[in-house]
């Protein structure tokens, strides 16, 4: 199916717009809104009216694209290998989250608050933190990439998100849509949806 990389996209990132969709994909609009369209006729998405619309995969459309990521990967022979990526990925997932939290909370005087970014040295050592596990999680791509070449997108993605915390944008470590740490909640989702696992097995 032609469409397979934007019904994918989709369900790695959830409920969202066409523009989103496109950016993620790295796909020209016209292109994903055609992709949407067929992929509707054949009730594998559906479109929500309103302000806060979208376009989401329904019950279906998950269950085809599970079997077209299961077909994919059997035919690549690379389940084995993308297994050992994914123990490799849950054993960063954890600092990755602990780096997130440090990032929007600090211990002042004993008590947790909000981060105001206001101590550069506080900030500098977890944007270390931030740089080590990103080599790491650039070699644990390249493996993925050997197998899966879709999984290029999130390294391109991550490398993108860590530039823009270097130049100074907070919201590129963990709170916009386009953060490090959404990028990682998506490799996530792919790698379960991959594998054909659910989140805590």
């Amino acid at each position: 199916m032609g469409s397979f990389s934007t019904l994918h996209t989709l369900r790695c990132i959830g409920f969202a717009d066409v523009e989103r969709i496109a950016t993620v994909a790295d796909k020209d609009r016209a292109r994903v809104e055609s992709d949407l369209r067929t992929l509707a006729g054949l009730g594998l998405v559906e479109s929500v009216d309103g302000p806060f619309g979208g376009w989401g995969v329904t019950d279906t459309g998950k269950a085809e694209d599970l079997n077209l990521v299961a077909a994919e990967l059997d035919a690549r022979g690379g389940r084995d290998a993308v297994e050992r990526s994914y123990r490799r990925f849950l054993e960063l997932n954890p600092r990755l989250l602990e780096a997130c939290t440090d990032w929007q909370m600090a211990t002042v005087g004993g008590t947790v608050v909000v981060n105001d970014h206001g101590d550069g040295g506080y900030d500098a050592a977890v944007i270390d933190r931030l740089v080590r596990l990103d080599r790491s999680a650039q070699s644990l791509i390249a493996d993925l990439v050997l197998w899966l070449p879709r999984f290029d997108r999130y390294r391109l993605r991550l490398s993108a998100a860590l530039e823009r915390v270097l130049a100074g944008e907070h919201a590129a470590f963990a709170d916009d849509l386009d953060s490090y740490h959404v990028v990682w909640f998506q490799i996530h989702e792919d790698l379960l949806v991959t594998l054909g696992m659910e989140r805590g097995d």
